[in-house]
């Protein structure tokens, strides 16, 4: 069975991996600009130095929705 994932959670996998999951581009978009503290141009978003920041400040909560054993 497949459980969808939550807004929350698409955003978070999103932010770590880099793979577009999320049903709204704005709720991702306002995380990335909350998490850096700065306004983020979205063609900012492609290069690889921003991708990196981007996935570090989400590395956290990515792995806290590994399940456990």
């Amino acid at each position: 069975m497949t459980t969808k994932l939550t807004q929350e959670q698409a955003v978070i996998v999103t932010g770590y991996t880099g793979f577009f999951c999320c049903s709204d581009f704005g709720a991702y978009h306002a995380e990335v600009e909350k998490r850096m503290g700065r306004p983020v141009w979205t063609h900012e978003m492609g290069s690889k130095e921003i991708a990196d920041q981007i996935k570090e400040l989400f590395r956290a909560d990515f792995i806290a929705m590994v399940p456990e054993k």
